[in-house]
């Protein structure tokens, strides 16, 4: 048994240049899939976090057209619905067009109450409520632009023709880690004040209205008795789950979705392809070698486990090293395009799939090899040597 394992290891090794770029090949194909398949489940972050509790009504027609701020009295005597609040994508322009982040003016009351998830001290949730022109920032987004308390920050506006200037006045941290930590917000009031002296036609308007509920199940009826409200008027209302109002938008990303899931396993096949292509030479470069150990007594099953051994030494060690590198290949990721991605964090469930995924490579990339090892003819083998 010591025998075999030493010469698994040094026949992986015997040629150092064609092993490494292997393991160096297997290292950035499993590097790459977990980032793919990272960008996946980013994307589906909002929904992972999404209360079932809690329910969006926006413009039956598109997202882009407002509703009546007199809708939420009416919503809120609707039965089930416990409370009520409001919100507009504000859109503003931090310096210049690359610092994008999530911004928009909400009533911070209800807003706070529905989304207990975002975590806030007493003092600076009492210092918020209390300035009509204070901010409440993730504290990614905080960290992002070395923002602190007290900070003076200026929004350009794109969605409306405003541009407003704003204190930071708190900075929450999630409760959860599918919590988005990179929104700003800040109080509704403040947006239709000056939207008033800019344009007055547009005041009094909100983006949406998100609803708590008393009971999850419930919430089909309560969205039927929402809309039928507000049925065959001016502007009629589309009421969805939190979690259905996410999948809308990610819908509309969902052919790319599946293409870079589709290229996630395509980097598993090429694993599989050079991995293969390795052993193949290496078992014809060795021909005459196994002969010998078949004249030595050796039985096909063993000269099967040789080449299969060398082949999992040569692909683990690639798995080893692409664990050990997926985190601060995340982390430059994430510091590159971190702007896009609100939640961006590995899953320790997909090193098992790095395991799993290497060990059947490994095992199938020694098949066909060791198959042919074995059928090769002794005699035929021993011309080899030399």
């Amino acid at each position: 048994m010591i025998f075999a394992l030493k010469m698994v290891f040094k026949n992986a090794f015997r040629h150092k240049t064609r092993t490494i770029l292997t393991i160096g090949s297997v290292v950035i194909a499993l590097v790459a899939f977990g980032l793919l398949r990272t960008v996946v489940k980013a994307w589906y972050a909002g929904v992972a976090a999404s209360s079932a509790t809690r329910l969006v009504t926006r413009n039956s027609i598109s997202l882009t057209f407002p509703l009546p701020l007199a809708y939420r009295d009416k919503i809120r005597q609707v039965k089930g619905v416990t409370d009520v609040s409001c919100g507009s994508w504000f859109g503003g322009i931090y310096i210049n067009e690359k610092n994008f982040f999530a911004n928009f003016a909400v009533d911070p009351k209800s807003y706070l109450r529905l989304y207990p998830e975002y975590l806030i001290s007493s003092e600076q949730k009492k210092a918020f409520l209390a300035d009509r022109r204070g901010a409440t920032v993730g504290i990614k987004l905080a960290r992002r632009f070395g923002w602190k308390i007290g900070d003076m920050v200026a929004l350009k506006g794109t969605n409306y023709p405003v541009d407003l200037d704003f204190v930071i006045r708190a900075i929450y941290r999630g409760k959860d880690k599918n919590t988005d930590e990179s929104q700003f917000f800040f109080h509704w009031d403040y947006l239709n004040e000056s939207v008033k002296k800019a344009a007055p036609d547009r005041a009094d308007e909100v983006g949406f209205f998100m609803e708590g509920i008393s009971d999850p199940l419930l919430a089909p009826v309560i969205s039927s008795r929402i809309d039928a409200m507000f049925k065959n008027s001016l502007a009629e209302t589309l009421t969805e789950t939190e979690k259905s109002f996410q999948l809308s938008f990610i819908s509309m990303t969902e052919a790319l979705l599946i293409v870079i899931q589709l290229v996630s396993f395509v980097v598993i096949a090429i694993i599989m392809a050079v991995a293969a292509n390795t052993m193949a030479m290496t078992v014809r470069e060795r021909t005459g070698e196994y002969a010998v150990l078949k004249t030595l007594g050796f039985g096909g099953l063993r000269i099967a486990g040789l080449i299969a051994g060398e082949s999992m030494v040569i692909v683990m060690a690639g798995c080893v090293l692409g664990i050990a590198l997926t985190y601060p290949a995340a982390h430059a990721f994430r510091a590159q395009l971190g702007a896009y991605f609100t939640v961006f964090n590995i899953d320790r469930g997909l090193f098992i799939f790095y395991a799993a995924a290497s060990a059947v490579v490994g095992l199938a990339a020694a098949a066909f090899p060791a198959w042919r090892a074995i059928r090769t003819p002794i005699a035929q083998g021993l011309r080899r040597i030399g």
